[in-house]
């Protein structure tokens, strides 16, 4: 199992390094995103306002870059992992190659709003941490709603349309575990109860995909 896990893994990565198009394209959208707002503001952010661009950006990211996940996948090509995989297989490779490329444009978005916006953050080394956790929050989400999508006769606005009322307590729950690397204080436990409810939230996303995707691939 963890041999075809890894090798449909692999297929992914694969796949992705001879399309560069459209990961070019992803890091342009990123680019040219933090540009517009580093000559749209005149002054430097305040650190809340900082916080919201860099989250709803990341946002943004993680939807044009995991939609298509599923949705660029033909009916032969799941007819022919139909015959050679499992459905959770499938989906935990999927899930896998997904936190990966979300992780790689979350480090790079970070490294933009270092360099073109100011970077007000005290404690560096808990946001990276923080960032690295809710690039692999969203991905989940994202991913499991690219897969219900892609059944849904390729309906990309389904994504948004299922994945917000999902996304929006975990985007604000980031939000406030940030904020804590900006040097606001928060009261003893308040911040691991945070985590916990982040990482309770991804569980629940992970065990809801391997539960369902089987069906959708039965379809």
């Amino acid at each position: 199992m963890v041999q075809r896990i890894f090798a449909l893994l692999k297929k992914d990565i694969l796949l992705e390094l001879r399309q560069k198009h459209t990961f070019y394209g992803i890091l342009l959208y990123i680019a040219s995103t933090v540009f517009v707002l580093f000559l749209s503001l005149p002054d430097a952010p305040a650190s809340d306002i900082w916080n919201s661009f860099f989250w709803v950006i990341q946002l943004f990211v993680c939807v044009n870059t995991v939609a298509k996940s599923f949705l660029q996948e033909s009916r032969g090509r799941m007819l022919y992992f139909y015959c050679i995989a499992s459905p959770v297989e499938f989906i935990i490779a999927k899930l896998l190659f997904n936190i990966l490329l979300m992780l790689l444009m979350s480090t790079v978005s970070l490294l933009l709003f270092y360099v073109f916006l100011d970077y007000p953050v005290a404690d560096g080394w808990r946001f990276f941490g923080t960032v690295l956790l809710g690039g692999t929050s969203i991905s989940l989400t994202f991913t499991l709603m690219s897969a219900i999508a892609a059944r849904a006769q390729q309906n990309a606005a389904l994504i948004a349309i299922l994945g917000f009322p999902l996304i929006l307590p975990q985007l604000l729950s980031l939000m406030k575990l940030s904020k804590a690397t900006f040097g606001e204080v928060f009261r003893a436990g308040a911040l691991w109860q945070i985590t916990g409810l982040i990482a309770g939230l991804d569980a629940m996303v992970i065990i809801l995909a391997i539960i369902l995707f089987p069906y959708l691939w039965k379809d």
